[in-house]
């Protein structure tokens, strides 16, 4: 059962890599609500598709928190919108680290909203995750000749860090009452709108290849959700979470296949700072997780 769940796991990291490449290819030639729109509406069937499979369709979208619902989707969304943004400016592998920030900042707001402990193991593992991304930011804002780009583009990762921290602790609120089916459900429908409504300040009309990338950004982004969520009932999420690393070496070697761009050392201490924070925080959850296991 681990084999498979580890399996599904890698493939829906593989898949949301994917997503990115496609919008990455999009970046700058197609609006980005327009982008917005179709990787949530697409995203749709493959989503509405495997519900009726499992049968939580339609009776599964039915919900007792919409205002939680609307809650969730509004942070998601804003975290969709500045992620497809950054990916203009910056590589991928760059836009994939800052993003690992979420986690770390989604402890911390834990904390606020729902009163969960902040440990000063979670407190060094947020200031370790800041320090890596201040690695990655000061070289570019210090530099003789200033890359405005780069910077707005750091801004707009690290905005949609926030929303995304956001929305991980909304999620994780809806899903001790929710069907995660609905919870995604919801996520694609709301962004669907949201993008559709930008259709008042101009699409455009794709070309065959624009077609490809729009799809398949949709099609890419919904399969890997379905794998996640199958990889979810397959193994433990602590046994999974590791792999979940392997996004930035998919995102590295895209950047290096795709679009010729080789990492320089400052990514690599930023990253090695960042992935400590993570470890930081993941085995902080366990030892808390053993403790209230134990006081029980």
């Amino acid at each position: 059962m681990d084999t498979t769940g580890i399996a599904l796991r890698i493939g829906a990291m593989f898949f949301f890599t994917l997503m990115v490449v496609c919008v990455k290819f999009l970046s700058g030639t197609v609006p980005l609500g327009q982008i917005v729109f179709f990787r949530s509406a697409v995203a749709l069937v493959p989503l509405v598709l495997f519900l009726i499979w499992t049968g939580d369709f339609p009776g599964g979208l039915r919900t007792k928190r919409p205002l939680g619902h609307i809650l969730r989707c509004l942070l998601g969304c804003a975290a969709l919108f500045a992620s497809f943004a950054s990916l203009e400016y910056l590589p991928l592998a760059h836009a994939s680290i800052i993003g690992y920030l979420a986690p770390i900042l989604a402890v911390t707001l834990a904390q606020m909203f729902l009163g969960e402990q902040m440990t000063p193991a979670r407190w060094c593992a947020v200031a370790l995750g800041f320090l890596g991304m201040l690695v990655l930011v000061v070289p570019q804002a210090s530099a003789t000749s200033v890359d405005t780009s780069y910077l707005i583009g750091a801004g707009l990762a690290l905005t949609m860090a926030v929303f995304t921290a956001g929305a991980k602790v909304q999620i994780r609120s809806l899903a001790q009452t929710e069907n995660a089916g609905a919870i995604a459900f919801y996520f694609a429908a709301t962004c669907s709108v949201a993008g559709l409504m930008t259709v008042l300040w101009g699409w455009v009309a794709p070309t065959p290849m624009a077609w490809v990338w729009l799809c398949g950004a949709g099609l890419a982004g919904g399969v890997a959700h379905i794998m996640m969520t199958l990889a979810l009932q397959h193994s433990e999420v602590s046994k999974l979470a590791p792999f979940e690393y392997l996004s930035l070496v998919f995102a590295v070697l895209a950047d290096l296949v795709l679009f010729q761009i080789i990492p320089e050392t400052a990514f690599y201490l930023s990253t090695t700072l960042i992935l400590a924070a993570l470890w930081l925080n993941v085995t902080e959850g366990k030892s808390s997780s053993k403790r209230a296991t134990q006081g029980n």
